[in-house]
């Protein structure tokens, strides 16, 4: 695979301010959920129809659907069609691909998944390569050969590594991450520490606290769209002072040209649209403040109860 044209690929070393800045996008897990209609998007929006509205809150979604399912070539193009200029799905690959064959003897199943989701064309974010956590540093070798043969794609590649050996600094983490960068790809940031920093209570907090990574948080770009996934807690509040740390890198990133997409989760999700609005503000803030351009949102459609509440979300 011929990587992208980067600039330099570490948000702390050897990086030089681009003339262009970056574009910042904001998104969640999913593009539609139950608790959303009447909460946060118009109440009479129909059952599969959920994307355009959503399309209005945020500029891009993760694929989480296509991990478990490919979807047929006429959905792709709907999505397509519902969504506007700008918008990006950030796909994952089938766990078939990633979990079940864990990247060996893919080739045929990555190209088919490729050219289905290749009508998507500039809608394309990075798609993701999301190892299971027995992934080790010991694999490395199989990635190395994954991304040698893997086809190019609109929108790039990126890694989630989910086991401890990229995560303690030492030569398998620095390995991925030079493999990364020599491939132009770029490397899936998750931080749950706003998750684990408070107790877990309810039924959604205890499941989280179950199923979701605790690793240490690796703030590297490795290519020019780096994806950071936010998990917070119950506390909308305490989610955003806590992802607050993050607001200087993204800046930085931004200011060096990179293009960085922004999931946030919450153990129910339930407010996860307003809260990825309200760190998007948080990072518009700061580069207003630094002389930067600030990055805007779409109009928003609302539910009729929260006209006057947008960026008023309790904890």
């Amino acid at each position: 695979m011929t990587p992208p044209q980067t600039t330099p690929p570490y948000g702390t070393a050897g990086a030089e301010e681009s003339e262009e800045v970056g574009h910042l996008r904001v998104g969640c897990a999913m593009w539609a959920h139950r608790e959303w209609i009447g909460r946060h998007l118009p109440s009479d929006t129909r059952s599969g129809a959920e994307l355009a509205p959503y399309a209005t809150w945020c500029t891009a979604v993760e694929g989480n659907t296509t991990f478990y399912a490919t979807p047929p070539a006429t959905t792709i193009g709907r999505w397509r069609a519902e969504t506007p200029d700008g918008f990006l799905f950030c796909f994952k690959l089938p766990r078939a691909i990633t979990h079940e064959r864990r990247l060996r003897n893919t080739s045929e199943l990555t190209t088919e998944f490729c050219e289905r989701i290749a009508p998507m064309g500039d809608r394309l974010g990075p798609t993701q390569i999301q190892l299971p956590p027995s992934f080790s540093g010991d694999d490395l070798p199989i990635l190395a050969r994954f991304l040698d043969q893997i086809p190019e794609i609109a929108g790039g590649w990126a890694v989630e590594l989910r086991h401890p050996d990229f995560f303690v600094g030492g030569a398998q983490e620095r390995a991925v991450d030079d493999l990364l960068v020599r491939h132009g790809v770029n490397r899936v940031v998750l931080d749950s520490r706003a998750l684990f920093d408070r107790p877990a209570v309810t039924a959604e907090e205890i499941d989280a606290w179950e199923k979701k990574p605790r690793l240490p948080v690796r703030p590297v770009a490795t290519s020019i769209q780096p994806i950071v996934r936010l998990i917070g807690n119950i506390s909308l509040d305490a989610s955003i002072v806590r992802w607050g740390q993050w607001v200087p890198s993204i800046v930085r990133w931004l200011a060096e040209g990179r293009s960085p997409i922004i999931f946030t989760h919450t153990p129910d999700n339930r407010d996860a649209p307003p809260l990825a609005r309200r760190f998007h503000d948080l990072v518009a803030d700061e580069c207003e403040r630094q002389g930067m351009s600030r990055s805007s949102l779409p109009e928003p459609m609302l539910a009729d109860h929260q006209l006057g509440l947008l960026g008023d979300a309790s904890s």
